[in-house]
């Protein structure tokens, strides 16, 4: 049988194992999805020489940055981002080959370009991690111009403090990568001038635990689009498996 997995720590609520065995259950695939909670990346060998059926993994936080070293290819999309997510495993013999891809990025820039219109040019990108590579890396293959927010001061990046009213106008699409207003803290939100928002603002949030976030709730409030991180999970989940099993 073979098997995949996702490799983190900790590994609490993880949506892929859920995902994916329903999937090879519905699908008659026969396959098992396992997670693998490692203390430290260094662990993934002995994950890879305990299980010799491993034909892909799923890779989360903090591991997306650090798995890197191990691999044997990296896509050009994970490599100009800096976070693999996904990972092929081959076996040839008692040779494993590992290449990596990020499908954040795939199922991101597929879920909010229906949402896109002709005056959506600038985005905030809120956070400065793994994720936010990602989405900030798919806007701009989608054309539109970002910038980083954090509430640190870092080059390339705005504080929250700087964001007024005009910006929010100008750069009008606003995709929350933080875990601010995630289940059970569901009543925190990006501090940002909400009220300066209107409907040409888009308003994507990466969380979909809850299903509307603060931070969708007051955007929708003021006729801005919004959406959850769902679809972007099935999309992604759904380009894992491509990976793993389409051709090269």
């Amino acid at each position: 049988m073979d098997k995949y997995g996702l490799i983190g720590y900790p590994l609490g609520h993880s949506f892929s194992i859920g995902y994916h065995n329903q999937r090879f259950a519905d699908e008659g695939i026969n396959a098992k999805y396992l997670n693998f909670e490692i203390p430290s990346i260094d662990d993934l060998p002995a994950v890879l020489s305990q299980n010799p059926e491993l034909k892909g993994l799923n890779v989360t936080i903090p591991y997306k940055e650090k798995v890197m070293q191990f691999l044997d290819y990296v896509s050009p999309e994970a490599r100009a981002i800096g976070a693999v997510n996904v990972i092929r495993v081959e076996h040839q013999g008692k040779k494993i080959t590992l290449k990596g891809y990020n499908s954040d990025v795939i199922g991101f820039t597929q879920s909010i370009e229906p949402l896109l219109e002709n005056y959506h040019k600038k985005a905030l990108v809120l956070g400065t991690g793994g994720a936010s590579k990602a989405v900030s890396y798919g806007l701009k293959s989608l054309g539109l111009e970002t910038v980083y927010v954090s509430r640190y001061e870092r080059p390339g990046t705005i504080q929250y403090a700087s964001i007024t009213p005009e910006v929010v106008q100008e750069y009008n699409v606003i995709v929350n990568c933080t875990p601010l207003g995630m289940f059970p803290k569901t009543e925190e939100c990006p501090s940002l001038p909400y009220e300066a928002m209107d409907e040409r603002n888009i308003l994507y949030d990466l969380i979909y635990n809850p299903d509307e976030t603060l931070f969708m709730r007051k955007g929708a409030e003021r006729g801005a689009t919004v959406k959850n991180g769902l679809e972007m999970l099935l999309l992604q989940a759904f380009a894992s498996w491509e990976f793993w099993n389409g051709k090269e």
